[in-house]
């Protein structure tokens, strides 16, 4: 039995171990916000954060999440409350087509808890996920707004 904790709330899992994280989410929790996008770990449309570090669902097995705490786009604001992170997307109007975006908000905000004012080689670095539209540009400009708006915060 796989035992963890999505977005707050405690589930039992006694299926297959080696299921993939994103189809307990998606078809077990009903969480429909983390997307299926290559299967294989690279686009990161599947990112969520486990025990506070931003994964890619789609290659974690369920035997891995136990015990873990995950959270996914639809935990992220606390008490309907958007983080800096979800403000500033919605500020600059980041998405196109929005279909990476909550997989891209998630790995943002790891990337913010791991250097809080990152410079635009290091967010070049750190966000491997992958836009089809090519809205990286709007991408960097909302991790450099979401980082002064959680410095107002502090």
């Amino acid at each position: 039995m796989v035992t963890l904790t999505v977005n707050g709330s405690r589930h039992g899992f006694d299926g297959d171990e080696g299921m993939p994280l994103l189809w307990y989410l998606r078809e077990n929790l009903n969480l429909k916000g983390t997307k299926f996008g290559c299967g294989i770990a690279e686009c990161g449309a599947c990112t969520v954060l486990m025990d506070g570090s931003a994964v890619r669902a789609c290659s974690v097995p369920m035997a891995a999440a136990d015990g873990a705490e995950i959270t996914t786009i639809e935990g992220l604001a606390a008490g309907g409350e958007l983080t800096a992170v979800q403000r500033a997307w919605v500020e600059l109007d980041v998405p196109q087509c929005g279909y990476c975006q909550a997989g891209q908000i998630m790995a943002a905000t790891d990337l913010l808890n791991q250097v809080p004012t990152p410079t635009d080689a290091e967010i070049d670095a750190l966000m491997t996920n992958i836009c089809r539209c090519g809205t990286y540009t709007r991408i960097r400009a909302a991790i450099h707004r979401a980082a002064e708006l959680g410095r107002d915060e502090a």
